[in-house]
């Protein structure tokens, strides 16, 4: 966290005012911000079909097609399970009990990352400074071109064709190499600040990888073999990447939201008006789509109040629409999926010329 960076903070009526509405629903609803009996229904649910699915593929003999569909199932599984135990778990809004936040928070661990550099880089450096550019983390991609400050390079011309891909290996890309890289060099980004290790957290980091690696790789191979595993972890991690990275950049890189480059450490509007202005919504209305995603759809809510439980924002969400019309806040929500992906798409094509 960049401390010389400072928000706005002279007549900031709209964080007052939006403030004040949602202390209002809570208090009128007589409900807690984290989550509810639906919510560890929900992980129950998931966790069990990671169970179910992990020993299917690895230890009954099914055809090699079946195989491929679970595989694909099991990759929609893990980013599930990030999206909606490990996320508001490690925003500390899964429960209003910290231990439980606490254990199921190391979900993330089980699927392969480490959720102590996940908090550094999300928590802090994207929460604090979304969009910001040097700042959010989040937003340095690796052969991607996002947004006009960054420098445009020959291969930036074909992103549009190779974005897929590079979304397809990020999971994979992540938790094999990414976290390692982080853990030598201590740093989140190249030219970001170096970030304290404790010893316990160094432990944790290469027991839960030891494990990770027993359980998806050493234990597949011993059982199916070397290729079924191979394939099995292709497919599985190109789903869960894909899923990962293409929620994250609907919500932040598509037409209507603001990147900044900050030359002075300071940020005229005031916090909560700068998550508005750098970040998107899409298929609000989508109940499916809100239980897979652990209501990530709702990333401007979840940015305006990332220590409320995602079983809350559809109500926040009429609430902070109310509040951006009666300052004349511009608000942006895609109706669909697709209509969010498609704008995505050709936010792509205009950064690559």
């Amino acid at each position: 966290m960049n401390p010389t960076i400072k928000f706005n903070n002279v007549n900031t009526l709209f964080s007052k005012s939006l403030k004040q509405k949602t202390s209002e629903y809570f208090k009128s609803t007589s409900q807690k911000k984290t989550g509810n009996r639906k919510l560890f229904l929900k992980a129950t649910i998931l966790l069990a079909t990671f169970v179910i699915l992990y020993v299917v593929l690895v230890f009954v003999p099914i055809h090699w097609s079946i195989s491929v569909l679970l595989c694909i199932l099991f990759g929609a599984n893990l980013a599930a399970i990030g999206f909606n135990i490990m996320h508001d778990a490690g925003h500390n809004s899964f429960s209003d009990n910290k231990g439980v936040n606490s254990v199921l928070s190391y979900s993330l661990n089980l699927l392969g990352g480490n959720i102590y550099f996940w908090k550094i880089k999300h928590n802090i450096a994207h929460h604090t400074y979304t969009n910001i550019d040097g700042e959010d983390h989040d937003i340095e991609i690796k052969f991607m071109r996002i947004h006009h400050d960054q420098e445009l390079k020959k291969h930036h011309r074909y992103q549009r064709f190779y974005f897929p891909i590079l979304y397809g290996v990020s999971y994979l890309a992540w938790i094999f190499f990414q976290d390692y890289e982080k853990y030598v060099r201590g740093r989140m980004g190249l030219t970001s600040d170096k970030f304290h290790f404790p010893v316990k957290e160094k432990v944790i980091f290469w027991i839960s990888k030891v494990l990770h690696f027993c359980l998806f790789v050493i234990i597949p191979i011993w059982s199916v073999g070397l290729v079924p595993t191979l394939v099995g972890l292709l497919i599985a991690g190109a789903v869960c990447g894909m899923s990962l990275a293409t929620v994250f950049q609907l919500a932040h890189v598509v037409a209507g939201t603001e990147f900044k480059t900050i030359e002075e450490s300071r940020v005229e509007e005031e916090w909560m008006v700068h998550q508005i202005q750098s970040t998107a919504n899409f298929a609000t209305g989508s109940k499916i789509l809100t239980w897979l995603l652990g209501g990530l759809n709702f990333q401007v809510e979840h940015h305006l109040f990332p220590k409320v439980s995602h079983v809350h924002y559809p109500a926040l969400n009429r609430i902070v629409q109310e509040t951006c019309r009666e300052y004349g806040i511009q608000y942006t929500e895609f109706s669909s999926f697709w209509s969010a992906f498609r704008s995505h798409v050709k936010v792509i094509h205009a950064m690559s010329r």
